[in-house]
């Protein structure tokens, strides 16, 4: 992975909140890895795996607390004495939150109301967070600009988009500088191919190389901005690091600015595993939106973010990493 930053951090505090789960522990691990003067963890395990932590835990800087952002003294002490917070903790399925609708609402916005208050209480620097493309909803147009979204298509969305109300009305409120990531699809080595809600790039490469079912939603001809990891990261680390003063107060899209449909996806993904093995269609899935395209013109201009992997040399990067999990 690139560097992403000029800034000494030997002597700079991090916590991240989710960071034994896919996005958090590979920032984590960036900021160990470039020095960083000390990394917290925040997770209950509830989607954290210990093969992650186990990636930080040979860094001497790195710190892990098991406890749930629901609960007000945990947040608190988790943010004790820390410059910067990067807020990645959240339940994050959209079909998961139709089915638990108040569960999402306890964990993804009374979880960060607590994050916010106690980083407002312990005098954080800066603080980030991860919002989620889910929040333009039935909002038509292409690509996705941040000042022009619709209605929420699922509890998820509505949980994210009170997370930038919040944010808004904290930066207003108390000054605390912050700033929201509207996630565009992150893929990468290391995301969950099990459960019933695993990410669609690890489903299709497990089932693949498994010969298992692999389903295709619909017609299979709905678009995603497929994001590679080393770009969430990038964009997280120069938000969370910026001293523009500009920068703040704001949601910026985190994608790469393709788009590509899911079936294309899984025929690359056959390509690259030498497989003729077809997948199943079935019925669409409630809550999802059809096509999906971010325009990161604002990023750039405020973050000087600029994509480092586009998608196909990231799924490659990421068949490869599950190629030899299963091998």
């Amino acid at each position: 992975m690139a560097t992403f930053h000029t800034k000494d951090i030997s002597n700079d505090s991090f916590l991240i909140t989710g960071g034994a789960g896919f996005i958090g522990g590979h920032i984590a691990e960036y900021l160990l890895k470039n020095g960083a003067g000390k990394v917290r963890v925040l997770d209950n395990m509830a989607n954290g795996f210990e093969t992650n932590l186990a990636v930080l835990k040979q860094y001497p800087a790195f710190e892990f607390i098991e406890g749930d952002i629901r609960d007000a003294d945990t947040c608190n002490k988790a943010c004790e004495g820390m410059n910067y917070v990067n807020h990645q903790a959240a339940l994050g399925s959209v079909p998961r939150s139709i089915k638990e609708p108040v569960y999402f609402n306890e964990v993804n916005v009374g979880g960060f109301v607590n994050i916010l208050k106690a980083a407002l209480d312990n005098n954080v620097k800066q603080m980030v967070y991860a919002s989620s493309s889910s929040v333009y909803g039935d909002e038509a147009t292409l690509p996705k600009v941040e000042n022009k979204v619709g209605n929420c298509l699922s509890p998820y969305a509505a949980t994210k988009k009170t997370n930038e109300l919040y944010a808004q009305v904290f930066a207003n409120v108390y000054g605390i500088k912050l700033m929201g990531f509207r996630y565009f699809n992150i893929f990468g080595p290391r995301q969950d191919p099990d459960g019933a809600y695993a990410a669609v790039i690890p489903l299709f490469v497990k089932g693949i190389m498994k010969q298992t079912p692999v389903y295709i939603n619909g017609d299979g001809e709905q678009t995603r901005d497929f994001t590679f990891i080393d770009n969430a990261v990038q964009v997280n680390i120069k938000g969370m690091l910026t001293d523009d003063a500009d920068a703040f107060s704001k949601v910026y899209n985190v994608a790469v600015g393709e788009s590509f449909s899911v079936n294309y996806l899984y025929n690359v993904c056959r390509e690259y595993l030498k497989s003729d093995f077809a997948a199943t269609y079935r019925e669409p899935r409630a809550g999802d939106i059809r096509n999906s395209l971010a325009d990161i013109s604002l990023a750039k201009k405020y973050l000087g973010y600029e994509p480092t992997k586009r998608f196909e040399d990231g799924l490659k990067d990421t068949i490869d990493f599950f190629k030899k999990m299963y091998s």
